[in-house]
């Protein structure tokens, strides 16, 4: 994903909220690794 950290923290966030999604589930509807999503949102 490209662009700035926390916006991209901020999409992932709610994406998860808004569709009750897992960690993984969040990171195939965004074409993005588990990994990636921990490190965004946790950041």
């Amino acid at each position: 994903m490209k662009g700035n950290p926390e916006d991209r923290a901020v999409r992932l966030g709610e994406y998860i909220v808004a569709h009750k999604a897992t960690v993984r589930g969040t990171a195939q509807a965004f074409g993005i690794s588990k990994s990636t999503v921990h490190t965004e949102v946790i950041k």
